[in-house]
């Protein structure tokens, strides 16, 4: 597959109003080309991957604009184009061919982008205006460690017929003798006519043995998306706990065929066990896990985190919790460390916290709801795979309570069925799973 061409280009565009049309909320994940490369995560031998790395051009209207050009030529037809940025460091907008496609107030947060609809063969100018967040109040005395600005943001090109999501867990059978795979692939079909693929996975126990594998066909209807669910036995998993310090994971791979030809491999690597909240504790293996938490958020230098992490488990601490949702590889060295994270929302607002009247605090001004939301939505999607989740949280404590909230704590409950959802601020409130 030819690459499709980036390179920096000077020219901006006035400010006007945005939709949020592009922007997409899943696990974030790029496909590989090979699966050598998927296991080494050699992104930069991939040949649909390439690093967003933009020119400054110009600041105008209190915005900075960084821009590069997206070159499409005719081999790209067949793909969408998926872009995802963090780091930037404060909100921005995204704008494409001098076109705003999304506002994003939300300084923290990665954020991901399906552009294809916005996009034409030939040159298309990809711009980023940073600016002041509109709603600073939901981040109060939250700040990040300086990075390098829009580190780890880059695009990359997905075939049109190809996995859009997926949710994975691998947790004790009914009995409590072996474990169960759970493996849902949501595959998306952008064609306008029905295509026919084959999904397959495998699963390596953590000393390197093969433990189950499948390959199964489905016929997908045109403009549409279908979900393939693999449940296999997993044997001897007690053998490999997960959690509370053991870090034992298993490799899985998900991949595609078409036509005997193999597409694409998606790398994930997930932990045994099951963790649940009832009665006012949380329960790992059927027995109380004593949770020990700390406030800690990822450090500029990843070396200097895993360091750290592994000091506070030496201190007796089991579970993180941050202040806002961390970069991917953090979770990742969660996963291997076997430490537990109770991931957080960006909603941080203690000013006037205990005022309930309507628009007394953001979090009961209705006018914010959707950005409440999106700040859920963001946190969740990203890291709902991850073995280190045991819970989620709608922000840092106290930042009031009220429409916003319970609308938050609604919609996550409609879609995390496994893990409590917690906030701290509810005041003796329905809207939290923790008593």
């Amino acid at each position: 597959m030819r690459k499709f061409i980036l390179s920096a280009t000077a020219a901006f565009s006035i400010i006007a109003a945005a939709a949020q049309g592009p922007r997409i909320y899943r696990t974030e994940f790029i496909t590989y080309d090979k699966r050598e490369d998927a296991v080494a995560d050699k992104r930069t031998e991939t040949a649909n991957y390439t690093p967003f790395t933009p020119e400054r051009i110009a600041i105008a209207g209190g915005e900075a604009r960084f821009v590069q050009k997206v070159t499409i030529d005719a081999t790209m037809n067949d793909y969408n184009i998926f872009f995802h940025i963090e780091n930037v460091g404060m909100a921005f907008t995204l704008f494409i061919n001098n076109e705003p496609v999304a506002e994003v107030e939300d300084p923290y947060t990665p954020a991901d982008f399906l552009l294809s609809p916005y996009l034409r063969q030939g040159v298309n100018e990809l711009m980023i205006g940073v600016r002041q967040s509109r709603t600073p109040e939901l981040q109060e005395n939250i700040f990040q460690p300086e990075t390098e600005q829009f580190e780890n943001s880059y695009l990359f090109a997905q075939r049109r017929l190809a996995v859009r999501d997926f949710d994975i867990v691998l947790e004790p059978d009914t009995t409590r003798q072996y474990g169960k795979l759970r493996l849902d692939v949501v595959v998306a079909n952008d064609f306008n006519f029905k295509e026919t693929i084959q999904v397959g996975f495998d699963i390596y126990n953590p000393k390197g043995k093969l433990m189950e594998y499948s390959v199964n066909e489905m016929e997908i209807e045109g403009r549409s998306m279908d979900t393939l669910r693999f449940n296999p036995d997993i044997y001897h998993a007690y053998e490999f706990k997960w959690g509370d310090g053991q870090p034992p994971l298993y490799d899985v791979m998900i991949y595609l065929k078409r036509n005997g030809m193999l597409w694409e491999y998606i790398p994930l690597k997930i932990g045994f066990g099951k963790t649940e909240y009832r009665d006012g504790n949380f329960y790992r293996f059927d027995k109380v896990l004593h949770v020990q938490k700390t406030p800690f958020n990822a450090l500029d230098d990843r070396k200097q985190t895993y360091v750290e992490i592994e000091q506070l488990k030496l201190r007796g601490y089991n579970t993180l919790c941050p202040d806002y949702p961390q970069p991917k590889w953090f979770y990742d060295m969660c996963d291997e460390a076997g430490m537990f994270v109770i991931d957080r929302a960006n909603i941080n607002s203690p000013t006037d916290s205990n005022n309930r009247a309507v628009g007394g605090t953001p979090a009961n001004d209705p006018k914010l709801v959707e950005e409440y939301l999106t700040r859920v939505k963001s946190m969740y999607y990203r890291s709902r795979n991850h073995s280190c989740i045991i819970a989620f949280c709608l922000g840092g404590a106290p930042s009031g309570n009220g429409y916003n909230m319970y609308k938050a704590y609604e919609w996550l409950k409609s879609v995390e069925h496994r893990r409590p959802v917690i906030y701290e601020g509810t005041e003796g409130e329905w809207n939290t799973d923790m008593e």
